[in-house]
């Protein structure tokens, strides 16, 4: 009976228990209008007007159009290389490059294996250790050591023979093996393992978030250059037409049948035009260099394959925009790396104060080592020189002034600062989704409207140039509608880019990917506008 106590009372304490808080999983209160969201739909009023001054995390809440997932009906699931959605196989390569180039990229990636190997030699100390041990040591006692004192006292009579004995030089040969084995009674290294599970997937979701910003800023880097080079296009288009002008009004001029002024206006309008053009090739150099560091890639690298036009105007640009639909805020925290990975270090400083307090208890640990020892070579090994001990070994925390008390303090306080950070990275993330979702969806309205407006300052200028030509109204008129053409195409264009840019930060702001899209409303915001009579 006392021997199966003992036995029950043994496997309890090699059992132990994990001291510390128990981690769970945190609940972020997502925005309670936030059911589901897709671009150009507002909910109704109370009169069923469409209220425009919605904001976009409530767009959908009302449209009646969402299914048991929350993404809209008839809509399907964007992969997570969600730049493939503009179609432009210049983008795609530079992205596939950039993934496997990026120093940026490859510094997280460094990162995140050494949080592995770290997790390695964390959980290494859950199970027992072995060493081989071997020396062969030639030594000599002093004459004056502590065992000539003792043969002084024992045998006096012996001393000189003694002492000469103890003192002679002497080989002494050892070899062996010592194995340890710390218990985790109370949870120490569980707690350290999982505090080191934590890093790893915190490690983790940084680099996905690196990821996703490379991905990003590439994107962006890149149709900004597009648009640069679209607005070097349309400049050059209109320089040539200016210049075609002037020569018109300057024949028409020595002819007689106008006057200088006409002419001195176009001259003007002409120099304008020109002094545009040193900013741009300024500007797109410097996206080239840009894009170039993202992708590892020395100055000038690129410069041949970013340099070449499509055939038509922004041809690479697909010519449709997507509809967007998400899913639960619950579903997009999963996918944002900065709210993984906040959760992930709100683990691991939970599992730290486990750690703390573990260090409060006593060690115990079970050590016992075997081996030979002889000054005799030739007998080593021999069962006689046999050596060995087995045996605990208990470490008891008495005083150290406080300081493994405050050490446990501090991961408390460590804790309540990673909730806190927790909390305040998902009202970020909810901020910036609403603000992306709200952005690309005015800007489509806006694309549509300016739209409108080149096709309508374009009408204009048509009419006042023939007009003009007819002699029906002087040539200021018609320089006015030019140059309101002129600035409504950099208007359109500009927000062409303004489209992308907002569509990319969508993607960034959901975690990239996942994002259900539908091309029922059709954009041609890709579509840039020619020149009248080209």
């Amino acid at each position: 009976m006392r021997l199966l106590l003992a036995s029950a009372c043994t496997a309890a304490l090699l059992a132990g228990c994990a001291v510390g808080p128990d981690y769970s999983p945190p609940t972020a209160a997502a925005p309670a209008s936030w059911q589901d969201w897709r671009s150009g739909q507002r909910p109704a009023g109370a009169n069923g007007a469409v209220d425009a001054t919605a904001p976009a995390s409530a767009i959908g809440a009302a449209s009646g159009t969402t299914t048991s997932a929350g993404a809209t009906a008839g809509t399907a699931p964007l992969s997570a290389q969600w730049w493939t959605l503009f179609n432009d196989a210049t983008l795609d390569a530079l992205q596939a490059r950039a993934a496997q180039a990026s120093p940026d990229l490859r510094t997280a990636a460094l990162r995140f294996a050494q949080s592995r190997m770290r997790r390695v030699t964390v959980a290494a100390q859950r199970g027992p250790t072995l060493d081989a041990t071997g020396a062969a040591t030639r030594q000599r006692q002093s004459e004056y050591s502590a065992g000539t004192r003792l043969a002084n006292a024992v045998a006096p009579a012996n001393r000189e023979e003694l002492v000469s004995m103890l003192s002679s030089p002497f080989t002494l040969y050892q070899g062996g093996f010592d194995a340890s084995w710390e218990l985790d009674l109370w949870g120490r290294v569980g707690r350290s393992i999982e505090s080191a599970d934590a890093n790893v997937n915190n490690a983790a979701a940084l680099l996905d978030d690196v990821r996703l910003a490379v991905a990003s800023e590439l994107a962006r880097d890149y149709f900004e250059l597009r648009l640069t080079q679209q607005q070097l296009d349309l400049l050059n288009q209109d320089v040539a037409a200016a210049r075609d002008s002037l020569s018109l009004l300057q024949a028409r001029a020595r002819g007689g049948l106008i006057d200088e002024l006409d002419v001195s206006r176009q001259r003007g309008l002409l120099a304008d035009l020109e002094a545009r053009m040193p900013p741009l090739n300024a500007q797109a150099a410097s996206l080239m260099n840009q894009i170039g560091l993202l992708v590892d890639a020395r100055p000038g690298d690129l410069t041949q394959t970013l340099s070449a036009r499509p055939a038509t105007p922004l041809a690479a640009l697909p010519a449709r925009l997507p509809d967007l639909s998400l899913g639960l805020p619950s579903q997009v925290a999963l996918r944002r790396p900065d709210i993984r990975a906040a959760e992930a270090r709100l683990h691991g400083a939970t599992a730290d104060i486990g750690v703390a307090v573990a260090d409060l208890y006593p060690r115990i640990t079970l050590g016992a080592s075997f081996g030979y020892e002889s000054y005799e070579g030739s007998r080593f090994g021999e069962w006689g020189t046999r050596a060995w001990s087995v045996g605990p070994s208990l470490s008891l925390p008495i005083f150290d002034q406080g300081r493994r008390r405050a050490t446990v303090v501090l991961r408390q306080l460590a804790q309540q600062e990673a909730a806190v950070d927790y909390q305040q990275t998902v009202l970020k993330a909810w901020r910036e989704i609403d603000d992306a979702l709200t952005g690309y969806d005015a800007e489509r309205g806006r694309n549509a409207s300016l739209r409108a407006k080149e096709a309508a300052s374009r009408e204009a200028y048509d009419l006042a140039r023939a007009r003009y030509a007819r002699g029906l109204t002087d040539f200021l008129v018609e320089l006015d509608a030019e140059r309101t053409w002129i600035q409504s195409r950099r208007d359109l264009s500009d927000s062409n880019h303004q489209l992308f840019m907002r569509l990319i930060a969508v993607y960034k702001s959901v975690g990239g990917g996942d994002v259900d899209t539908a091309g029922t409303t059709a954009s041609d915001a890709a579509a840039a506008p020619n020149r009248p009579g080209s």
